[in-house]
């Protein structure tokens, strides 16, 4: 049987991901990231797949990942705002946030998370963070 190369499992991940199934896209996106451990797209993909899975902290060591690989992939900077998000972490996520929408300033998807992170007080932030996890 012959065994597939890097873009071969990426593509199938992708497919995966189009179709809502997160969980199989991650084990081909992990596969992938065996192969080139250094490629920002397979990282930023696999960090996607597991957000969507809900496991946020290998989402975020992936987009960590994929920033160390390449720091101007916008995407990754607000992927990486929003697991902070979750993790309680608003100042850093807004940072992270403010980034990618610098890099990409017509994007509504970044600008939407900015304004609605925005809008919590610094103290109270961790508080609504909290509220939100309990929806």
């Amino acid at each position: 049987m012959k065994s597939k190369n890097a873009y071969e499992l990426f593509s199938e991940g992708k497919r995966f991901t189009e179709e809502n199934e997160y969980l199989k896209a991650v084990m081909l996106f992990e596969k992938a990231a065996v192969i080139e451990p250094q490629k920002g797209s397979i990282r930023e993909a696999l960090a996607t797949a597991y957000y969507n899975c809900g496991f946020y902290d290998y989402a975020r060591i992936n987009f960590e990942r994929a920033l160390s690989i390449d720091l101007s992939n916008d995407f990754a900077h607000y992927g990486m705002g929003l697991c902070l998000v979750k993790e309680g972490k608003l100042d850093m996520a807004l940072g992270h946030l403010k980034i990618a929408l610098a890099m990409q300033p017509a994007s509504t998807l970044y600008g939407d998370a900015v304004k609605k992170y925005s809008r919590i007080p610094g103290k109270s932030r961790k508080k609504q963070h909290q509220e939100e996890e309990q929806k």
